[in-house]
């Protein structure tokens, strides 16, 4: 409270006072009790704009008709019947800065005479633009490192800066990204370069505050052609924004390119406009575009510098969105390279499967299966489980999936197949160990492998610490078999030696294989899940596809804690008329007994065509075991996809083929084999070994 007698001009030092207060920063006013202007500054008078002659004796809401002149009218009253001090902020349009709205904090105080009597309220007056802005500036970044990038959803991103920018800082906003970029694509051209095509974009984010400009000129997701002189276009290749503070939409090469998007321009209001581009690591993804229609005031460098902040803030997210869709389309890619495309057990087996990984994000893990076909009829089961999810799972997983296949080709007996993918588990992990900053990404891997005969009807299996197959037979009985459940791959466990049993599966007998995220849970024992399990396979109507669809819906939690994986198998067996097999003494004469009949049988199969090339093919296999074998031969002929011949004899070496030199009377009998056939190799049996050869058969031919 300060005493008017002193800035009375009548005390000898009046005039210094009149003249600091003239001459101060700041905008100074007093007003009487009734709170008409008795004093103004020229300070003042700058701020607002009206002349100090039209100040005195009137009021404030005289001179500024409005709710501001209201607002500070009452804080004065305040002043005046209470005494504290008072500051108030509001809003005017100096002159000098064309008529953009400024901030002023005033500060009100009463003044008084030596008796504490009310004579008045003085008002001092700061331009506080510059702090208004600059906290107005940091909330909206504040609120944009919240509401900008909630996703990894590239179009949802670009909706998201366009509806926090209205209206904080713009009427309307659009957001459109290069056309490859919402299917995680980075754009090809850098800046400063050209692609030599028209820019095309994709609308990925409106706003705006009258609801009709929401549909300028392209509503989300709709393609946006760019003028190429325009701009945008200039923006796209350069990275650098645009500000147009008075928007002519009269005339220009965009304005010319397309008329009808001018038109709803200048219908919509819009009367100022910045284009920014939104770059990422030298390239630019995409434009954000801001327009001002309601808001008088036209935008400035400062508010493009906002918009760049912004758009800076987006780009980041946005980038971040582009290199997660890239990197789950990458693993995708793997996941159905290491997959097998389509399963199929030939004539063996019907064959369903379902894959399930517990990183939904990715889409890929570290379980695997696979169905391999092998020689005479016989179909191969396999399902792995590498510890872990994600892409390194899924690599480690490729690379086992691969050693399986290349031991399955050696038609190795399931438990030696095992013991030599221990050897190889613990390899790699050894070789992962010696890369720095890496840990042994196979070790910990589990695998069950199946072998099963459609012409004996037996599945000779073993398992590398994985859960026992579910086995339901004809009748719909449930067991799950007692066979040793070895050592998990790649633990160094070798003195434990893997085991084979052998079942008898009837004809039509259902095969479940299945790694263990669809039967442990952290609630419950895994005895429960496999009952669970069991209880689910005992639909034995279904279709094996429909069956795989509801184990999986019944079994799976809502967020599985491990990769889910089942491979279902119902048994076929051959016929008996698609069998035919002979026993050969060990001798001369049984090259000719072998020929005889072979054509005999390719006769009732109606395979004449056939005849000549098997019979060359039976008598250099039969000659072989006569020379190089011992004990009985036995012939088999197999007729299922292909034809099959086989000749067994006890002798466990296989055969290799040599390149004979011109000179050599002999070694040309595989060498002739190899030509004649599809496919031809050899396999280990309980007393002996197996030659095979494989013939193609006639399209029109059907086993009988």
């Amino acid at each position: 409270m300060t005493d008017i007698g002193t800035l009375s001009s009548g005390a000898p030092n009046g005039a210094v006072r009149e003249s600091l207060l003239a001459r101060a920063p700041i905008g100074i006013a007093v007003y009487d009790p009734q709170l008409r202007c008795t004093w103004v500054s020229d300070v003042m008078e700058r701020h607002v704009g009206v002349p100090r002659d039209r100040w005195f004796g009137h009021r404030l809401k005289d001179l500024f008709p409005g709710f501001e002149a209201e607002a500070l009218e009452s804080v004065m009253r305040q002043v005046l019947e209470s005494g504290p001090t008072k500051v108030h902020e509001y809003r005017a349009w100096p002159p000098a800065d064309r008529g953009r709205a400024h901030v002023f904090s005033a500060s009100f105080f009463c003044l008084q005479d030596a008796d504490g009597k009310a004579l008045g309220v003085c008002s001092m007056s700061v331009d506080v633009t510059g702090n208004r802005r600059a906290r107005e500036r940091l909330a909206i970044l504040s609120e944009a490192s919240t509401r900008i990038g909630s996703t990894l959803d590239l179009m949802q991103t670009g909706q998201e800066l366009a509806d926090l920018a209205v209206p904080l800082l713009a009427d309307h906003a659009i957001v459109d990204l290069v056309e490859s970029v919402p299917f995680g694509v980075e754009p090809s051209a850098r800046i400063g370069t050209t692609s030599g095509r028209p820019p095309v974009l994709r609308r990925a984010g409106v706003a705006s505050t009258e609801q009709g400009v929401l549909e300028l000129p392209a509503v989300r997701e709709e393609v946006v052609h760019v003028p190429p002189t325009s701009s945008f276009a200039a923006a796209l290749r350069t990275g650098r924004s645009h500000l147009e503070p008075v928007l002519d939409t009269q005339a220009g090469p965009w304005v010319d390119h397309d008329p009808s998007r001018a038109q709803k321009v200048r219908d919509s209001g819009i009367h100022s406009l910045m284009v920014v581009p939104i770059r990422a690591r030298r390239c630019v993804l995409g434009l954000a575009l801001f327009g001002r229609s309601t808001e008088p005031t036209p935008f400035q460098e400062d508010d493009l510098l906002l918009a760049e902040e912004l758009v800076t803030r987006a780009a980041l997210s946005l980038d971040n969105a582009l290199q997660y869709a890239r990197q789950r389309t990458a693993a995708l890619t793997l996941q159905r390279d290491l997959l097998p495309h389509h399963v199929g057990g030939g004539a063996a087996l019907d064959v369903a499967s379902r894959y399930v990984p517990a990183d939904t994000d990715h889409g890929v893990g570290g379980d695997w299966f696979d169905v391999i076909k092998l020689s005479g009829a016989r179909v191969a089961l396999v399902v792995g489980d590498v510890v872990g999810h994600g892409i390194n799972a899924a690599a480690t997983m490729g690379r086992l999936r691969t050693a399986v296949r290349t031991l399955a080709d050696m038609e190795l007996p399931p438990h030696e197949l095992l013991a030599h993918l221990d050897d190889t588990v613990r390899r790699l992990s050894e070789e992962d160990a010696d890369a720095l900053e890496q840990f042994p990404a196979a070790a910990g891997a589990t695998c069950l492998y199946a072998v099963y005969d459609p012409v004996t009807r037996q599945c000779t299996m073993a398992r590398a610490g994985h859960p026992p197959p579910a086995i339901i037979d004809p009748q719909g009985h449930i067991t799950f078999p007692d066979m040793p459940a070895g050592a998990p791959l790649g633990l160094g466990l070798g003195l434990v030696p893997f085991e084979s049993v052998e079942l008898e599966l009837p004809e039509g007998t259902l095969l479940a294989l299945y790694t263990d995220g669809l039967v442990e849970s952290r609630d419950d024992d895994i005895d429960v899940g496999l009952n669970r399990l069991g209880a689910a396979l005992a639909e034995t109507g279904s279709s094996l596809e429909d069956l795989c669809s509801q184990v999986i819906e019944t079994l799976q939690t809502p967020a599985p804690a491990d990769d889910v994986t089942l491979l279902l198998a119902r048994t076929r067996g051959l016929e008996p008329a698609q069998v035919a097999s002979w026993e050969l003494p060990n001798e001369p004469a049984a090259v000719r007994i072998a020929r005889q009949a072979v054509a005999r049988q390719l006769s009732e199969w109606g395979l004449d065509h056939l005849v000549a090339t098997v019979e060359l093919i039976v008598s250099e296999l039969v000659t072989n075991a006569i020379r190089y074998g011992g004990g009985p031969i036995r012939l088999r002929l197999i007729q299922h996809q292909v034809l099959t011949c086989e000749v067994s004899d006890s002798n466990t070496s296989h055969p290799r083929p040599r390149q004979p030199h011109i000179i050599d009377e002999q070694g040309r009998g595989l060498f002739l084999v190899a030509q004649l056939s599809r496919r031809w190799g050899s396999r280990s049996a309980t007393d002996g070994k197996v030659v095979w050869a494989e013939q193609d058969l006639p399209s029109k031919a059907v086993a009988v």
